[in-house]
């Protein structure tokens, strides 16, 4: 099926893989039966490929509704967006910002819930999609002069496409979109990422954090679909942790790339980094 060039992400989010698929799009394997993502982020890879067969997980139970709501109801979605367009200001947006630590946000309908966050996500901070340890939205505003509040041609077009694949929808832990994958499966991971240094950790988009002990059970993760036969490719950071956790060549290629990140809450943390690609695989 052809590639729809309109499909694109529809949230702003750290580390995103947009402007690496250069560097991604020649180690994807061909003939792929099913893709799976067990962390789908802003799904810039998933867009880009458009698979026919897909399984998508996210621990982050609002940003799965997001796309939820964009498969099964986009022309709703739009018009409430517009309603928040038209509105947005630094007060309303903390008005909006608080309804999830208030009584009778779980009356809000999904449609709603959706549009909220998008909204925050397009006029907050740098475009960062944080919460806090109760799991609720903490960026600041954005004092953007015109975001892309209401992206109606993207939501469309993802909505087009996710009605026109065979995509699995999963909330929760990464582990569960690995379950019962047979061999021509082929798994990307784009977990959140080791932190470099002490003051980089960002982990902040769901509420359970990402740490080492995480690292190394996605490490064990990655043995077991080796062991399998099933092919995966893992994006992280350039790290002395993440390098000694995949330093078995006799299973992980490990290649170094360039990638540069404009989402950070501290300009000099800005600009080209290194990060790694591993998988298990020729190319």
């Amino acid at each position: 099926m052809k590639k729809n060039i309109l499909v694109a992400p529809v949230v702003k989010w750290v580390g995103g893989k947009r402007q690496l698929l250069p560097e991604i799009e020649p180690i994807i394997p061909e003939n792929i039966s099913t893709y799976v993502e067990p962390f789908i982020g802003g799904a810039a890879l998933l867009f880009h490929l458009q698979p026919q067969k897909a399984i998508i997980n996210d621990y982050n139970s609002e940003l799965m509704n997001v796309y939820n709501v964009i498969k099964e109801s986009p022309d709703e979605l739009i018009k409430v967006l517009e309603k928040h367009r038209v509105n947005n200001s630094e007060d309303y947006y903390y008005k909006t910002r608080v309804l999830d630590r208030m009584e009778g946000y779980e009356t809000l309908s999904d449609i709603e819930k959706a549009a909220r966050i998008l909204y925050l996500n397009k006029t907050g901070y740098n475009g960062l999609f944080r919460v806090n340890q109760a799991g609720q939205f903490n960026v600041p505003y954005g004092k953007y002069k015109n975001p892309a509040i209401v992206n109606d041609v993207t939501i469309r077009a993802v909505s087009k496409y996710f009605n026109s694949a065979n995509i699995k929808f999963l909330i929760g832990d990464y582990k569960q979109a690995l379950k019962g994958l047979r061999k021509g499966s082929f798994v990307y991971f784009d977990p959140p990422y080791m932190p470099i240094s002490s003051s980089s950790s960002f982990t902040g988009y769901t509420e359970s954090g990402f740490g080492y002990d995480k690292q190394v059970e996605l490490r064990d993760e990655c043995i077991k679909l080796h062991s399998k036969g099933i092919k995966f490719l893992q994006s992280n950071s350039y790290s002395k942790e993440i390098i000694e956790l995949y330093s078995d060549s006799e299973i992980f290629k490990i290649k170094v790339v360039k990638a540069k990140r404009n989402i950070n809450s501290r300009a000099d943390k800005r600009g080209e980094i290194s990060e790694v690609l591993i998988y298990n695989y020729e190319k």
